[in-house]
C-alpha cells in the first residue's frame, strides 16, 4: 500500500492509544490513533513495520460499538 506523504506525516505525529486492558509490555496490542478527515488508523504492535489500517469513522465506530457488545467474542 503506497502512503501519500501527507498521510505519512500524520502517522508519524499521531497520538497513539492502546487498550488499558493490554499487557505493559507493549505485546498483543492494537493501537489506534485519530485523524483528520474524520479517520482513523489501527496498526499491530507485534508488525510496526506494516503500514496502519485506516478507516472512515462511521466503519470504526461500527467495529468499536460491536466489540463492546461482543460481537466478535469469538
Amino acid at each position: 500500500m503506497k502512503i501519500s506523504d501527507e498521510l505519512r506525516a500524520e502517522l508519524e505525529g499521531a497520538r497513539w492509544t492502546k487498550s488499558s486492558l493490554s499487557g505493559p509490555d507493549g505485546g498483543d496490542c492494537l493501537y489506534a490513533a485519530k485523524l483528520s478527515g474524520d479517520r482513523y488508523a489501527i496498526r499491530d504492535s507485534e508488525q510496526p513495520e506494516v503500514a496502519p489500517l485506516i478507516l472512515r469513522g462511521g466503519v470504526f465506530r461500527a467495529f468499536v460499538g460491536g466489540a463492546k457488545l461482543g460481537e466478535f467474542d469469538f
